[in-house]
């Protein structure tokens, strides 16, 4: 794979990487803080984790390496942002940023390593999961 492939496969990595890991965060303090869910909250903070797992040391400076914050093109947010009430709206949106997240991290994945695809595979499924669990309560 050519250097420059790699570089965009990283960026897309760090990318979705974080945005899973923050939505997950943003869930798990929902079910922790205002639904006081103990249960669930774990589950949330042992995905999360779990996570973490899939990218050795060595991948994820690399995926940090190729950061380019300055140039990310989609970086600026979207109005719909700013236009939450309540903390469901939260919980909704960052569950649905975890799911996509993780898919794209599936995606790319198969291009580098299958195991840890499947691996991203269960960990979204898990979401879908307690997402309904979540849903029940709000």
């Amino acid at each position: 794979m050519p250097d420059i492939d790699r570089k965009n496969i990283f960026r897309i990595m760090d990318a979705n990487f974080n945005r899973a890991k923050e939505g997950l965060r943003v869930c798990e303090d929902v079910c922790r803080f205002f639904l006081d869910n103990k249960s669930v909250t774990r589950q949330f903070k042992d995905i999360r984790h779990e996570l973490t797992t899939i990218f050795s040391q060595s991948v994820l400076k690399q995926i940090i390496a190729s950061r380019d914050v300055a140039r990310d093109v989609g970086r600026p947010s979207s109005g719909l942002e700013f236009k939450r009430k309540w903390m469901s709206d939260a919980f909704y949106a960052n569950v649905q940023r975890v799911k996509e997240s993780i898919r794209v991290l599936e995606e790319v994945m198969k291009l580098m390593n299958v195991r840890s695809a499947e691996k991203l595979k269960n960990i979204r499924y898990k979401v879908y999961a307690l997402e309904r669990k979540v849903v029940a309560q709000l």
